[in-house]
């Protein structure tokens, strides 16, 4: 089998490859991101008959129950599903500080106790680990450490013993014999994330892999690496506040996009197992003040969305939303306009989602309007009012699902009336202990607000 060298430049950011350089890559956009690389071509041959692969009927396929190793870190365990299947690949990607290390050598220290568990660092020396463990607390025998960037002896080492995990910190500064270009490019990242899958699949070891993230907060890197690994998990929050969000963006064996939430201590990551209080802790009912429920995984989290709304001092409005989707803010304020008869043409509005967590779905919509009016009015709403709900460009209040789950973390929470759509609230079959009111249209929730 003869094999060819070829050089051609790759974008750093999705993978395109290109016979020369260009400026901008035309499948993602991102610009100055090529970088010339060298890539092996292998002949293609031909497969001897005996090597065809066979297919099997889906009926005689069977299933294995497979058990679950837990981490010991009951909001780690939920966003993995349930644990860490074996044999399972998963990246865990967040900003340089945010605390990827510190929670995955917490893991390690539960994970040792069904067997040992190999740590390869290849940006730290094995005495800055052992501080970080000290810190932490944690100093036991079947923790393993190696100080190693080659992909080859980092398995070779790993196939010596019956390891229960490994862990790779990280997968851009690791480098495989097989690929010629420079650690973290495209090639070396694509080949290194293979040969850990291979040996994760073959010795049914769960690989943990920790990966840097560019200034988008992407995984650094082809996409493909995303795509290759079982679980892709991401650190979200500000390194100068003390909670984290540990956000599940795919999972093969369990629901996607839950959440876990965490809390920066001196000694490491503590979890918090009712993210609702937190988020709610220093609520105060005042103006432009809204709490809001939020699914998230398999669960309702009530978090508070503030909104400021002044005149503006300028030619231009300003408009800074931190928490909620951009593009979506701005269709509320114009139906707001519209619909709603609110003269926000010259008012800088301020939206911020307290606690870090950023909410994508539709239901909080009639939180962001509620916000926005409560703030334009300077009218706060009542003390104990939970609002969420869809809202249509005609202004209408529309249905979301899940509706009994919020209303359930309200009650449980202490919230006294709930404000949703009046489609849900004819389809309700259970009883809360909180009174629900139910709107048509945003001009019925802004008679509400101003009542």
């Amino acid at each position: 089998m003869k094999i060819k060298l070829k050089r051609v430049f790759q974008c750093q950011n999705c993978g395109y490859a290109s016979p020369k350089w260009i400026g901008k890559c035309p499948d993602c956009g991102a610009w100055n991101s090529f970088i010339e690389e060298v890539v092996e071509e292998e002949k293609k041959h031909t497969l001897n008959t005996m090597d065809k692969p066979q297919p099997l009927s889906l009926s005689s396929v069977e299933l294995s129950v497979t058990d679950r190793i837990s981490t010991g870190i009951g909001e780690l365990d939920r966003v993995l599903g349930g644990g860490i299947v074996k044999g399972s690949l998963i990246l865990i990607g967040g900003d340089p500080g945010i605390g990827k290390s510190t929670l995955l050598l917490q893991a390690s220290s539960s994970i040792a106790k069904f067997g040992k568990v190999l740590y390869v660092s290849a940006e730290e020396s094995l005495a800055q680990i052992k501080l970080r463990a000290e810190r932490l607390k944690i100093n036991l025998p079947d923790i393993f450490l190696l100080s190693e960037t080659s992909v080859e002896r980092i398995i070779e080492c790993a196939r010596q013993d019956d390891f229960a995990a490994i862990i790779i910190d990280s997968i851009q500064t690791v480098y495989t014999e097989d690929a010629v270009s420079a650690p973290g490019s495209v090639s070396q990242i694509r080949e290194s994330a293979t040969k850990f899958m291979h040996l994760a699949k073959t010795t049914a070891v769960p690989v943990f892999l920790i990966g840097h993230v560019t200034k988008e907060g992407a995984i650094a890197g082809p996409r493909v690496l995303e795509h290759l690994v079982d679980t892709v998990l991401y650190f979200e929050g500000d390194r100068g506040y003390a909670y984290r969000i540990l956000r599940s963006v795919k999972n093969r064996f369990g629901p996607a996009n839950e959440i876990g939430v965490f809390e920066m201590t001196g000694m490491g990551l503590e979890e918090v197992t009712n993210p609702s209080l937190l988020f709610l802790s220093e609520h105060a009912n005042s103006s432009g003040s809204v709490v809001t429920a939020t699914i998230e995984g398999t669960r309702a989290i009530l978090t508070e969305i503030q909104a400021l709304v002044t005149p503006s001092n300028f030619g231009m409005p300003r408009r800074n939303f931190i928490g909620v989707d951009y593009q979506r803010v701005n269709l509320l304020v114009a139906v707001l306009e519209k619909r709603g008869r609110l003269n926000l043409q010259g008012a800088d509005i301020f939206i911020n989602v307290v606690g870090g967590l950023k909410i994508t779905e539709p239901s909080q919509d009639l939180a962001v309007v509620s916000a926005i009016v409560s703030s334009f009015r300077d009218t706060p709403l009542p003390e104990g009012v939970v609002v969420f709900g869809e809202i249509g460009l005609s202004g209408e209040v529309r249905a979301i699902s899940q509706t009994e789950i919020r209303l359930r973390e309200a009650s449980r929470i202490g919230m006294k009336v709930a404000i949703i759509p009046k489609s849900n609230m004819e389809r309700l079959k259970d009883t809360f202990r909180l009174r629900i009111k139910g709107v048509r249209s945003i001009n019925e929730l802004i008679e509400i607000i101003s009542s």
